[in-house]
């Protein structure tokens, strides 16, 4: 599948939704080239030329300004200066009316030129690749470039963003009826234009560089063509001619068929749009240090003579350039800054030309009717097939009709490009148009009114609490904070609570003998006086329940201070309680003497009194009993895990003692094992000897004595072998004995054994064969072939030593032969009888 990369230099291209073909009106003001005009009487500059804030005004009023001196210098967010577009006086600096359709006052500087056109010093870059990228922005910002396609934003804030681009769009595309301003300027100025692009991509760096241009510009087509050809990265790209193209989102979604999300801008998808105009402004404002003072503008319509494009100065008024043009005007005559489609009706033509101005167009009645009135929608549905961006345009307007912000802003109306392609095709002549600007000036108005209620909320809940904060603060200082008490004067206030009680007890007893000895005053006054006791009666009962209620508590805390405590302490305090009891008892019955009932109600309260004495001395035993079980529980249970214990340590001694066991029996099942291999190992070994001297017997069967020899030096051989063989047995056993070592070990000692015996054997037959050469002469066996091994063997000994023996050295030799054989045969014999 092709990229999209590959796709687009294909020259492929995605349709959009809607669209219009209107009458394009183009040939009248491209039949000459770009015009300079005379300089104007005044220049009426309006601060306002661009989306964002007004700059700071730098200038006063009688001041001197040289051609492209700032007037403003940025302040706030999207703010860009504005420029002398002349040399000349600044004859005044107040509101003018603007180029909007309001027409609202903007403040404004008016310059009158002084005829001499004298530039201020400007500062070139020849090598902008030496500058760093904030610098670059820098110029771009200080020279006041605002988009010039009709939005005015400002040029910097998309060379400096921050996010990756894939897609830099030039929009050449210019697709609205009269204008023709951008298809002169690619004409004339392509090479300008393609510097501008080469100065974004290196800001920028993106993939590709896309110039989309309608079909019916050829000329600008070429030019763009031959200026861009050096670069591969700058592809032009033709679209069809459809309205309204030339819309940001519309020219994305042809170029490269990717849709802009609602409420999003094109950077958030990794693309950037900028118009053909700003892109030469920043050429001149780079290469050249000129800053944005002008700007080309297509004047055309029938009333004008000379119809055309021009370089006119920013803040030159309208009425000048028409005047310049030829100008014939007919009654009513309209004048539209922009063009019919999207332009707007000027209320005077004594407005200045802002950096958006890209057309100013004066048509007669014929060209440019006057719209009758407004009649009923009928639902035709024209209007939603028109939208390019896909909106319902009936429902906006019955929203924007009854002022209902919330379903406007729903229905996504902020998306509406203001293209007016629904009133061009609405059979009712509805200003969908209209009715679109005013509600959307109006929401923003409200979402602004809001703003501002928050921002007062937010500072009148900050100055609610500043003040409350400052009250607390005034009461906190004038409270004073009390002293802190020294430990001592602590202890002095407690010594003090101290005495105040013991003279509280005192006075209640001065009061009880008082009213003793008023009693017995009485009692001696006069026996037929009956005294009145009921109040002494009340306090002496009430000191009573007070002294009880003091006795309980004592006998509670003591009860709880005496619990821990041993059953003499207990049956002391008990006895104590009691005593006091009885003594309390006593006592009543001899206050009570006077008195008969309160005396016995007295006594039955004694009997209480002592009960609870008694009752809470009983209860004190009993938990002192019951501490002692609780000891003598936890003794019990000692004793049990103690014997579990013992159990436990016993049956780990026993499980020790097997598992010993365990290993001695398999220790000695290793020794038997090893014990059987070795004898394998010597079995083997007897076996190779007892082969090594059949092939001995097999090779020396031409010669009989030297055939007796090899026999029994093969016997001699396998004896040596097995005699080594049981040597490695005894030592494997007695290291087995004394460290049991693994079975795999004791393998390979039992087959290097072996190894070893079979070597050796293999020597002694080899040293026989040698020695049976010695003894031969050299001419009897010089000649001889040999088929096997040993005849090999023999012709190598020969090789070595061919000189003949003497007598001495074979009778030598044959007693050797003699004996060996005799220790051979005794060595078989032994073998014999072990087998």
């Amino acid at each position: 599948m092709e990229t999209l990369i590959e796709q687009i230099k294909q020259g492929k291209v995605w349709p959009f939704a809607g669209g219009i073909h209107p009458p394009g009106q183009k040939q009248q003001s491209t039949s000459r080239a770009i015009e300079r005009l005379e300089l104007p009487d005044k220049l009426v500059v309006s601060l306002k030329q661009h989306i964002g804030a007004n700059g700071k005004l730098i200038v006063v009023k009688g001041q001197s300004v040289l051609k492209g001196q700032a007037l403003t210098k940025p302040s706030g967010n999207w703010s860009v200066p504005v420029h002398a577009p002349t040399s000349g006086v600044i004859t005044d600096i107040c509101p003018m009316p603007s180029a909007h359709p309001s027409a609202l006052p903007e403040l404004s500087v008016i310059i009158e030129p002084d005829g001499k056109d004298t530039w201020c010093e400007l500062n070139p870059v020849d090598d902008p690749k030496a500058l760093s990228h904030d610098e670059l922005v820098d110029i771009i910002h200080q020279s006041g470039i605002a988009g010039m396609g009709g939005a005015g934003f400002p040029t910097y804030v998309k060379a400096d963003t921050r996010k990756s681009i894939e897609f830099l769009i030039v929009n050449a595309v210019e697709c609205e009826p009269y204008i023709t301003a951008d298809d002169m300027l690619m004409r004339e100025h392509a090479h300008g234009i393609i510097a501008g692009i080469e100065l974004m991509q290196h800001l920028l760096n993106p993939t590709l560089t896309i110039i989309g241009i309608e079909d019916n510009k050829p000329e600008a087509i070429a030019a763009m063509q031959q200026a861009a050809k050096h670069n591969e990265s700058i592809i032009v790209q033709t679209v069809p001619t459809v309205y309204p193209s030339g819309g940001e989102k519309q020219l994305i979604k042809l170029l490269t068929g990717k849709e802009v999300p609602s409420g999003n801008i094109p950077a958030d998808i990794g693309m950037l749009v900028h118009n053909v105009g700003t892109l030469f402004a920043i050429n001149q404002a780079v290469y050249e240090g000129k800053p944005l003072i002008e700007r080309v503008v297509t004047v055309t319509g029938n009333t004008i003579h000379k119809q055309g494009n021009v370089w006119a100065l920013l803040g030159t008024e309208i009425k000048h350039l028409l005047d310049c043009q030829g100008f014939s005007p007919v009654p009513q005559q309209r004048v539209v800054m922009g063009g019919p489609m999207m332009g707007f009706t000027l209320p005077t033509v004594r407005i200045g030309i802002v950096k958006t101005t890209n057309c100013i167009l004066a048509p007669d009645h014929q060209e440019l009717a006057e719209p009758g009135d407004e009649k009923a929608c009928i639902r035709c549905s024209a209007c939603a097939d028109a939208c390019p961006a896909s909106l319902l345009p009936q429902q906006l307007q019955w929203f924007a009709k009854s002022k209902e912000y919330d379903k406007l802003n729903e229905h996504n109306l902020f998306d509406c490009i203001e293209c007016g392609a629904c009133a061009y095709v609405c059979p009712s002549e509805i200003p969908l148009v209209q009715y679109y600007r005013v509600a959307k000036a109006e929401i923003k108005e409200q979402q602004a009114e809001q703003i501002k209620a928050e921002r007062a909320r937010e500072r009148f809940e900050a100055r609610k609490e500043r003040l409350e904060r400052e009250q607390e603060e005034r009461q906190n200082r004038h409270k004073r904070k009390p002293a802190t008490k020294s430990s001592d004067e602590k202890q002095k206030v407690a010594d003090a609570l101290a005495r105040v009680k013991p003279k509280s007890d005192d006075k209640d007893s001065k009061s009880a003998v008082a009213a003793a000895i008023a009693r017995a005053k009485a009692k001696k006054q006069g026996a037929e006086l009956e005294p009145d006791n009921s109040e002494v009666a009340k306090e002496r009962a009430a000191r009573k329940e007070q002294a009880r209620k003091y006795k309980e508590q004592k006998a509670l805390e003591q009860s709880e201070k005496t619990v821990n405590k041993d059953d003499k302490k207990s049956a002391v305090a008990a006895a104590i309680a009691r005593a006091k009891a009885k003594k309390a008892a006593q006592a009543t019955e001899a206050d009570n003497a006077t008195d008969a009932e309160p005396a016995a109600v007295d006594d039955k309260k004694a009997a209480v009194a002592a009960a609870i004495a008694r009752a809470k001395a009983k209860k004190a035993a009993q938990a002192t009993e019951a501490d002692n079980a609780t000891d003598a529980e936890p003794a019990a249970v000692d004793d049990k895990k103690a014997a579990v214990a013992a159990a436990i340590a016993r049956a780990k001694a026993k499980k020790a003692a097997q598992a010993t066991e365990a290993e001695n029996a398999t220790d000695a099942e290793s020794a038997a094992v090893d014990d059987k291999k070795a004898a394998v190992a010597a079995a083997i070994a007897r076996a190779k000897a007892k082969k090594a001297a059949q092939a001995t017997e097999a090779e020396n069967a031409t010669d009989a004595e030297p055939a007796a020899v090899d026999d029994k030096k093969a016997a001699v051989a396998a004896a040596v072998a097995r005699a080594k063989a049981k040597k490695a047995a005894q030592a494997t056993e007695a290291e087995n004995a004394t460290d049991a070592e693994p079975a795999a070990v004791d393998d390979k000692k039992a087959a290097v054994a072996a190894a070893v015996a079979r070597a050796k054997a293999k020597k002694a037959a080899k040293e026989h064969a040698e020695q049976q050469a010695k003894s031969e002469s050299a001419d009897t066996h010089g000649t001889d072939a040999h088929s096997d091994d040993s005849s090999t063997d023999e012709s190598e000994a020969q090789q070595i030593d061919n000189t003949p023996e003497s007598s001495e050295d074979k009778k030598k030799a044959a007693i050797a032969r003699a004996i060996a054989r005799a220790k051979a045969k005794k060595l078989q014999q032994e073998g014999t009888d072990k087998s």
